[in-house]
């Protein structure tokens, strides 16, 4: 286990404003989720500012469904939106109850200007802070490598798309 956020890059033919409006919309983050575990958005209009939240439903096959409030964390428009995500209902056992309590793990992108018409997009996942059986879970966040990937793929078409 490394011990460091992970993190995907990819280039997008799209200017930072359209990547970020897609971003910062909770009820579009199904349509670009490469995990496959985002349901839908429990109603939240695009989020604005640092301090915002947003609930989503999701599902896995260890726990079913339930439900993720995010803290947004940091924001800058089109350049860098960031949530700690923590667990709103669900079943879970008594090591896990820990997982409830935020700034334990973080969803983050990073948006740069490539061109006049393309933005690097970087997606980091950072769960240093989190407790060692979530670690373990996640093996330090290289679970979540090849759904980033997949992510950044289904961003890049839906700004094509619009």
């Amino acid at each position: 286990m490394t011990g460091e956020p992970v993190s995907v890059s990819r280039r997008i033919g799209a200017p930072a404003g359209v990547v970020f409006a897609i971003l910062a919309d909770p009820a579009r983050h199904p349509d670009i989720d490469g995990s496959g575990m985002l349901m839908r958005a429990v109603w939240r209009p695009p989020v604005g500012r640092v301090g915002d939240t947003f609930t989503m439903l999701m599902r896995n096959d260890e726990m079913g469904y339930y439900e993720i409030t995010n803290y947004v964390v940091e924001y800058v428009a089109d350049q860098r939106i960031a949530w700690e995500p923590s667990l709103t209902n669900a079943s879970r056992t008594e090591d896990q109850e820990d997982i409830g309590s935020r700034n334990q793990h973080q969803w983050s992108y990073q948006l740069t200007p490539d061109g006049p018409d393309g933005t690097l997009v970087t997606e980091t996942y950072d769960c240093t802070r989190s407790p060692d059986w979530l670690r373990k879970a996640v093996k330090d966040g290289e679970r979540w490598v090849a759904a980033m990937t997949a992510t950044l793929e289904k961003l890049e078409q839906r700004c094509s798309s619009t």
